[in-house]
Order: structure tokens, then C-alpha cells, then sequence
């Protein structure tokens, strides 16, 4: 009983207080049920589970006492991921302002804001429990030990990190030591540069900084009707529990299709402009290809097929998965273009079923909110990561976080960590 109520209150993201506040219990008598000394009642474990089945159904959970930091933030999907897992961020950096326009207009700002975070020097940045960050990849490579020791030139983390956004996500865990980190990236990180950049990045993370990480390629489309890989390094400060296959994916027959993020035009949907118009909510006339860049797309597509290339347009339907949307979108729209009947020619998503397709907008949630245009709008969302993607993740990580930081880290098990290759050859 004692092992249950442990994982029961880990899985629901709660300290040893809030679990004394939610089952009405004061918090010596809780520590004594989480040490074993003492079985808790029936009802106590009956209210935990009920917890984590509600949070499963609407990926609501508690706030967990655990504060992030949210780097490179773009328009808060990594946010709004570890606020689903109880996480309460306390600051904020983002360098785009059309990026930091959508960011604000989301989410409240009860804390620091900062923009160009190379220009912020890592002792204005609060205390925090897990580092977050979507950073940009700018290329870097190893040198030559000797040949840098024979110029008398810094080599190791001072020289091969230094220059590049990753070296600021560096500086800031050296400086602050948080008990775990995020970050993501493109999957093509790992064979970028022959590897030589994904190694200046382990390295600097586990023997520099002396963090125990992994990472994983994830395929979004379980969880959104798009194939999108993107590679996620978590880190401890500590040895833990934690094990990146063991994060869980729906089965295969719930994978979404495109049906669930379309506008579905019937009139079960309120207008939505310039997005959608009339009482049926019709997608609007402007996201239609002009007959001159249909035919070109067509054009293009043929003269690449007869060279033999897989260069082409995407054409979906109700019932496919997208490609991988991108920051281009705005410009063709080739990568995901919508069938439609009646003769018309193809269409480009809406920024609202952008919104959709990368889970910022969920049961349970207020539609999020797109004050940009729509050129921005696809930027912004094709440079985004996909909200249940982290969200999954991060509550994979919570419990080994608040194991942490009550000084309880688990003891790890006997299974290797994955390996790069592993990596690159899953979805999940």
C-alpha cells in the first residue's frame, strides 16, 4: 500500500504538503504513509486514483510546486506542455517580436520577460527546478584538442560552445544547477556535422556540466495527424528513475486524423474571422490556391517526378496524416495542401487548424489565440513544437523531479540508456 500511495502522488504531481491538503491529513501523518510506517486509509488511495484518472482524461494536473524556465519560448508550446504537468514557469526569453506579440497575449505576465537571452546575464534569472528550451541549432563542431592547446586557445566547453545559443542554455545550468532540463530540437541534430555537434552537446552536458541525460526522436503523429520527428534531451542532476522508454503513446487505432483538426463547415462551429465566414463557418475563399500557383505547384511536381525526385505538393484528406508543417507554409502551402470537393482546387490549412494540428488548442482549453497575421502565423507554428508531444514528456519527468527535490531520487534500474542510433530509428 505504501509503494501505491508514492506513485499514486507522483503520477498526480503532488509534494507531500498538497497531498495533506487534498486528503485532509497533516503532512507528518502523509510522510509516514510515504516512509511505510503507517498504511493510509482506503479512501485516501481511492481519491489519488480518481485524481490521476482525471488528470489522464482532461491533462489537467495540480500544480506540483515545480517552476520552469522557458528559453527560446517562441509562443509557449513548451510552456504550455509543463503547465499541463503542474509546472509554473517564472521566466521568459524570446528574441522574435512578432513571436513575442502571440506569447503575451496567452499567457499573464506575472514575471520576467527577456528578449535577446545572449544579453541576459544568467544571475538576473530566477531560481528554478527544470530548464526549458527550444534552442536553435546554430552549427558547431569539435576542434582538435592539440591543435587548439599548440595556439594556446581554449578548448573543451569554453571554446566549441561558445558563440552558439546552446552556449547560453550551458552558461545558465552551470550557473543555477536546476535538478533537470528540456531541450529540443530537429532530429537531424544527431548526424549534423557527421555527429560532431550532437557530441560538443553531450559532452558539454553530462562531463562539463555533469548532468545524466538521454534523448529520443518523437514522432508526433500519435498524438496529431502530422508526421513530425524532433529529437527531446532530458537531463537529471541526479541519477533517477527516469527512463525515456517508458513514455507512453496512445494505440495505434486512436491516432488522430486530419477530420479532427479541419473546420468542420456544417455550422456546429462559430464564425471564425477571416478564418472562417457565414453562418456555416465555410472555410474563407482566401486560403484557396490562385489557379496561376496550382498550376505551377503541378508543373513543379511533374518535372521533379520525370527526374525521378520526391519533390512535390502533398495533397491530404479527412482521413490522412500531414506532413511535417513548416515555417514556409505561408509561402505555397505545398507541403500540406486540402482537397476539396466541387471542383475546387486545393486549399492551405487555416492558422486556426495550424493551431490544431500542433496542439495548441485542446478540450478543456480556451482557443489559443492568434493576433499576428497570417504569414506569421505560419511561421510561428511551423517553428513550434507540438503541445502533447511535451506534455507527455513532461509528466514523464515530474515525479522523478518533485523525487528531487524532497531529496528522494530513485534508484535507477538495471537497463541501458538509449543510444543514438535507438534513437534515430523510433517514433517513440
Amino acid at each position: 500500500m505504501k509503494a501505491r500511495f508514492t506513485s499514486l502522488r507522483q503520477r498526480a504531481g503532488l509534494t507531500i504538503e498538497q497531498a495533506a491538503d487534498l486528503t485532509g491529513y497533516t503532512p507528518r501523518t502523509v510522510y509516514r504513509w510515504e516512509n511505510g510506517e503507517t498504511v493510509p486509509r482506503k479512501a485516501v488511495i481511492e481519491t489519488l486514483t480518481r485524481l490521476c484518472e482525471d488528470q489522464a482524461a482532461y491533462g489537467v494536473v495540480m500544480q506540483s510546486g515545480v517552476s520552469f524556465i522557458d528559453l527560446f519560448a517562441g509562443i509557449g508550446g513548451m510552456r504550455l506542455g509543463f503547465e499541463s504537468a503542474g509546472g509554473k514557469c517564472v521566466f521568459t526569453s524570446e528574441y522574435n517580436p512578432f513571436s513575442v506579440k502571440t506569447y503575451r497575449c496567452n499567457f499573464p505576465q506575472e514575471h520576467m520577460f527577456a528578449g535577446d537571452l545572449t544579453e541576459v546575464h544568467e544571475t538576473s534569472i530566477p531560481a528554478h527546478d527544470i530548464l526549458v528550451a527550444g534552442f536553435p541549432c546554430q552549427p558547431f563542431s569539435i576542434a582538435g584538442v592539440s591543435k587548439k592547446n599548440a595556439l594556446g586557445r581554449p578548448h573543451g566547453f569554453a571554446c566549441e560552445a561558445q558563440g552558439t545559443l546552446f552556449f547560453d542554455v550551458a552558461r545558465i545550468l552551470k550557473h543555477h544547477r536546476p535538478p533537470a532540463f528540456l531541450l529540443e530540437n530537429v532530429k537531424n541534430l544527431i548526424g549534423h556535422d557527421r555527429g560532431r555537434t550532437f557530441e560538443v552537446i553531450r559532452r558539454t552536458l553530462e562531463e562539463e556540466l555533469g548532468y545524466h541525460i538521454q534523448w529520443r526522436v518523437v514522432d508526433a503523429k500519435p498524438f496529431v495527424p502530422q508526421h513530425r520527428e524532433r529529437i527531446f534531451i532530458v537531463g537529471f542532476r541526479e541519477q533517477t528513475g527516469f527512463d525515456f522508454r517508458d513514455l507512453s503513446f496512445p494505440p495505434e487505432h486512436k491516432w488522430p486524423k486530419l477530420s479532427a483538426i479541419f473546420h468542420p463547415e456544417d455550422g456546429s462551429e462559430e464564425e471564425e474571422f477571416p478564418y472562417t465566414t457565414g453562418r456555416m463557418a465555410k472555410v474563407a475563399d482566401r486560403y484557396t490556391l490562385t489557379e496561376n500557383l496550382w498550376n505551377y505547384l503541378q508543373a513543379y511536381a511533374e518535372k521533379h517526378r520525370r527526374k525521378g525526385n520526391g519533390f512535390g505538393f502533398g495533397l491530404v484528406g479527412p482521413g490522412d496524416t500531414a506532413r511535417t508543417l513548416s515555417a514556409r507554409y505561408h509561402k505555397d502551402g505545398s507541403e500540406i495542401l486540402i482537397r476539396q470537393g466541387g471542383g475546387k482546387r486545393p486549399r492551405r490549412l487555416t492558422p486556426r487548424e495550424c493551431a490544431r494540428l500542433m496542439g495548441f488548442d485542446s478540450l478543456g482549453r480556451p482557443n489559443f489565440k492568434i493576433p499576428v497575421s497570417d504569414t506569421q502565423a505560419y511561421r510561428q507554428f511551423g517553428n513550434a513544437v507540438v503541445v502533447p508531444v511535451v506534455s507527455a514528456i513532461a509528466k514523464l519527468m515530474m515525479p522523478h523531479v518533485i523525487s528531487l527535490k524532497e531529496g528522494k531520487p530513485t534508484e535507477p534500474r538495471e537497463r541501458d540508456l538509449f543510444t543514438t542510433s535507438e534513437a534515430e530509428a523510433s517514433y517513440g
